[in-house]
């Protein structure tokens, strides 16, 4: 059949008004008839239209509250027929049903009236049932019948009708094609919901997400990999995807991925005093507090200004000018923080290829949202890794119990460990860290070289010692064996705090004890593979 359908008639109901009268005038005047349900046959109405009611096409008031109107074969019948089968033909022409050539459906708003705090009840009563049914109708029927789900798409039918009278195939596929991505989105947030509903069943049998294209990226991460961003369905999402960029070029699969690493982890110390995170290949390199960002920027480049050229920061403060100026002292990728005044923004707008990104919000930690990896042939969930550890909670193992300080110092290695890849080591000192070792085959490795990074620091800065002299040090799992922990010795940590739970403790805790050092058990564990 021919390509072009000129429309007759065109069936309307809409939950989002929004350019509803408009739509409505531009189908009246290409004489197209107008038949609508309840809220928007008064609208249309109300702009001045002609409207015929469906209960009219079915001879059935609506009825049960609206829950029965268009669930009808008038409707479907119109809405499914296949009109160049002259059998499909033969029962309309018995039944005299006639063709629907558009429909005009978006659906009740299920994931704002669950977002709104709404009761059971109304969140059971904005399930929308009729809708999707003529939705999907309309959109399998797409070699005949144009389907509109979105207000944004009105002007692609309004353009059509003013340029040929009618709509392409082309536009009818691109339009079936969202309104079944449209379909599923919407039973994926019920399903989710009822999920959500039983606390006992974290993991449903199934479990479907959906998710909405924000971009394409230029590339992932190589440049022979495709990449995109998309974000969820989720109304309260707060992330890099909401974040506004004030300035630079467009940000990379690595970008994102890196600045979401370090947004992460300086959302860790979002009620705490001025925090800077330096991130380099998703792993931190540098984390510092300070009275003044602009102090904590530099406590955190001292730890490893070599790794930070070119690295992601983020900030748990609006930037201010001096902290700006600072940072643009070395090249740097991104900037993620919850604001900037003027002096900062003017700082960073001479650096025209650095991307600053002011998220609305920094996220929180203890949220416990699933996260999810895909594998070969399947998909991998987990809760994120949001627990905490309190000094309540740490058990002193050796005879020497830390001090005050140390206890501190322990707390911040802790804090940032998690947010290394595993096998972590992170050496910190008075709110500082003084050396990282990241993502190494065994333990000891990681610990000589986040020692090996502080020599460098001490030596680039013309500090006398390290700052892992008198540091505590992290490690993000136990030490399987005591050489990882007298690596963390030599290197001049004097506490130590780790999850304990191998069968050599025994050995690992004789050998801090002859060492000198106090170190805790958390009895929790921070693998980040």
């Amino acid at each position: 059949m021919d390509s072009m359908i000129k429309p007759r008639r065109a069936l309307l109901s809409v939950s989002d008004k929004s350019g509803l009268a408009e739509l409505g005038c531009a189908l009246a005047a290409a004489g197209v008839e107008l038949v609508s349900t309840g809220g928007t046959a008064a609208a249309l109405r109300a702009a001045g239209l002609k409207v015929t009611d469906v209960a009219q096409i079915t001879g059935f008031p609506e009825m049960m509250d609206g829950r029965v109107k268009t669930l009808h074969p008038m409707v479907h019948g119109g809405l499914l027929a296949v009109r160049d089968n002259p059998g499909h033909a033969a029962a309309m022409e018995q039944h005299g049903i006639a063709g629907i050539d558009i429909l005009v459906v978006n659906l009740y708003p299920f994931a704002q009236t669950v977002a709104s705090g709404a009761d059971r009840d109304t969140i059971i009563e904005n399930i929308d049932i009729g809708g999707p049914a003529m939705v999907r109708s309309a959109a399998k029927n797409h070699r005949h019948v144009v389907v509109l789900t979105d207000p944004a798409d009105y002007a692609l039918l309004k353009a059509q009708l003013d340029e040929n009278g009618g709509t392409q195939m082309e536009l009818r596929k691109q339009l079936a094609a969202k309104a079944f991505a449209a379909t599923a989105a919407y039973d994926a947030a019920i399903s989710q919901w009822f999920a959500d509903e039983d606390a006992q069943q974290p993991f449903a049998q199934r479990r479907v997400v959906a998710s909405r294209l924000v971009k394409t990226l230029r590339y992932g991460e190589n440049p022979h990999q495709r990449a995109a961003l998309y974000i969820c369905d989720a109304v309260d999402a707060k992330g890099l995807p909401q974040a506004e960029q004030v300035q630079g070029k467009a940000l990379s699969y690595n970008n994102y991925n890196d600045a979401d690493a370090a947004l992460q982890l300086v959302a860790q110390f979002r009620d705490g005093p001025p925090a800077v995170v330096i991130v380099k290949h998703a792993n931190p390199c540098g984390v510092a507090v300070a009275d003044t960002l602009a102090q904590a920027w530099d406590r955190a480049l001292a730890c490893d200004n070599v790794s930070a050229f070119g690295g992601i920061v983020a900030v748990n403060r609006p930037l201010d000018g001096e902290t700006a100026e600072r940072i643009c002292g070395i090249f740097t990728e991104v900037v993620v923080a919850p604001g900037a005044d003027a002096q900062a923004r003017a700082a960073f707008a001479a650096k025209k290829n650095l991307r600053l990104l002011i998220v609305p919000e920094l996220p929180d930690p203890h949220h416990r949202n699933l996260v999810q990896t895909p594998i070969t042939g399947g998909l991998l969930l987990q809760d994120r890794d949001s627990a905490q550890v309190a000094p309540a909670d740490l058990r002193v193992v050796t005879s020497r119990h830390p001090t005050e300080a140390e206890m501190r110092d322990c707390l911040f290695a802790w804090t940032v460990a998690r947010h290394v890849k595993s096998n972590a080591i992170v050496y910190a000192k008075d709110g500082q860290t003084a050396g990282i070792g990241a993502g190494q085959m065994n333990r000891r490795d990681s610990a000589r070289i986040a020692a090996i990074k502080a020599v460098e620091a001490a030596a680039a800065h013309g500090w006398e010692v390290p700052l892992t002299h008198g540091s505590a040090v992290a490690s993000d799992a136990f030490f399987p064996f005591s050489d990882g922990l007298l690596a963390a010795a030599e290197a001049g940590a004097t506490a130590v705090i780790q999850p304990g739970g191998s069968i050599r403790d025994d050995e690992v805790i004789q050998a801090a004890n002859e060492a000198g050092l106090a170190m805790v058990f958390t009895g929790m564990r921070h693998f980040r593979h």
